[in-house]
């Protein structure tokens, strides 16, 4: 469980590709300082399991469904990454409910900047615009962000909108982003949950009203 605020910017080292999954080392020092085998750590916003470390870096194993799923699949050697460890229990929870299983990718259809802040915004599938509400929460790439500004429910092509600070600029990925490029996001652990109490509660009502 991740709270989606960035601890460290790190960088992939090295990419083995399988012919289903892949390998990758990243180095991270603040991440791997007190990481043991088996610990979670999120890269990009996808929870990942250390099989490997040393002092500077640390590896882990990307199953295909992850690298369909997720940006992970266009991963090289040189590329930034957002990463947190997981939450510690106990903790200030500074950001929001982030689980590290994202629900797909989103593209960059228009950067605003800014004196001070920027403005993202990002496209929005049919299939999670119900999930997704204007002052709700959302990880990007890991980042834990509130919605400023969703599309209207009956536009054809939907899409939401973050308002980023400077410090959200500087320490994290996303203040490199530029119209085209793809990123990793999830959606609100509760909204998934509503979500699927209501399919079921209308599934049931059409088998007793049959």
């Amino acid at each position: 469980m991740f709270t989606g605020i960035i601890e460290e910017l790190g960088r992939i080292e090295r990419v083995d590709h399988t012919t289903d999954a892949a390998r990758l080392t990243i180095r991270a020092p603040l991440s791997v300082a007190d990481a043991g085998h088996g610990d979670s750590i999120s890269v990009n916003g996808v929870c990942l399991t250390v099989v490997d470390r040393t002092p500077e870096t640390f590896t882990a194993d990307v199953m295909a469904q992850t690298l369909t799923m997720s940006t992970l699949s266009d991963a090289a050697a040189g590329t930034p990454v957002n990463l947190e460890r997981a939450a510690l229990v106990g903790g200030r929870l500074g950001g929001h409910i982030v689980q590290g299983h994202i629900d797909g990718t989103s593209t960059v259809l228009r950067v605003v900047p800014g004196e001070a802040w920027r403005v993202l915004r990002f496209s929005l599938s049919r299939e999670l615009a119900p999930l997704v509400v204007g002052k709700g929460s959302i990880a990007i790439d890991g980042v834990s962000l509130t919605v400023s500004n969703i599309s209207p429910a009956d536009e054809a092509e939907q899409w939401f909108e973050v308002s980023l600070i400077p410090e959200t600029l500087v320490a994290t990925t996303l203040g490199a982003r530029t119209v085209g490029e793809h990123v990793n996001i999830e959606t609100d652990i509760l909204a998934r949950h509503v979500e699927r109490m209501l399919a079921l509660a209308d599934a049931e009502s059409k088998r007793s009203a049959a």
